[in-house]
């Protein structure tokens, strides 16, 4: 015969441990919206450092009401309508990884070193009396230990770096970790993309020679961080490349010229 009364102690902490099951899930549910909320906060504050517009004093809201957030298709560089990928819920990262909206990347001009790409892409375009300012584009590749992101900001004149944030990584502290630092990240502003419609924006071992020419197009490498600099080089040439936001800066160039003319 089973001894019930020697099972009464399994069955509480059997009873007790679906319990706790129930309210961690629960709590998970509940935080989602609040933890979402925190991640686009998040995301909003990095974009408006990059582009030079944070304030610490100002509702982050309230900051980027000044900044229109747009959808493009990277291979044409056209901008999409909200009927067919809306900004407000379109998840960048997750698209890259499903059949209908990613798609696998060349080894051999895979330089980001992120195997998948999304078929479309957030910008954000920030305007100023009416007219385009600058325009922050997200930007991720490979480093030692991890995937790196960060936001790029570029002027109006769709070549010189108006600012960054790196803002999610997991590369080594005080080594590769300093893409973080902000002292770091304020010698990217007034560096050029490109040179001869080539992408010649890298990181240098050391400080570039500023008598040199080439000092334009060049960043202070990361100290001991050989990796991770190769790493960000890799992303810059990726992503301002032909497969990543070049064919959308020619669009904007093209219209701005029009604009000129018709003005």
């Amino acid at each position: 015969m089973v001894d019930i009364t020697a099972a009464k102690p399994f069955y509480s902490v059997l009873i007790l441990a679906f319990a706790c099951s129930a309210l961690v899930a629960g709590a998970a549910v509940g935080l989602r919206p609040i933890q979402e909320a925190n991640r686009q906060l998040d995301r909003q504050k990095n974009i408006l450092y990059a582009a030079g517009l944070y304030n610490e004093n100002t509702p982050v809201d309230e900051l980027f009401t000044g900044i229109e957030t747009r959808v493009i298709e990277l291979a044409s560089g056209k901008f999409v309508d909200e009927e067919t990928i809306n900004p407000s819920n379109y998840n960048q990262r997750k698209a890259a990884f499903t059949s209908d909206l990613g798609t696998a990347i060349e080894k051999d001009i895979d330089t980001a070193g992120i195997s998948r790409k999304e078929k479309y892409s957030l910008v954000y375009l920030v305007k100023k009396d009416g007219k385009l300012s600058e325009v922050v584009l997200p930007v991720r590749g490979k480093g030692l230990w991890s995937t790196m992101y960060a936001y790029v900001a570029i002027d109006s004149d769709l070549n010189t770096i108006r600012g960054v944030s790196f803002y999610e990584h997991g590369e080594t502290p005080g080594l590769g970790g300093e893409v973080e630092n902000r002292s770091w990240q304020e010698r990217w502003q007034g560096k050029q993309i490109y040179k001869d419609e080539t992408v010649a924006l890298k990181l240098v071992k050391g400080s570039p020679d500023k008598s040199s020419p080439e000092a334009a197009y060049q960043i202070d490498g990361l100290s001991g961080a050989t990796i991770t600099s190769r790493g960000v080089s890799g992303l810059l040439e990726f992503w301002f490349g032909d497969h990543g936001f070049k064919p959308f800066l020619q669009q904007l160039q093209a219209q701005k010229e029009k604009d000129n003319t018709n003005g």
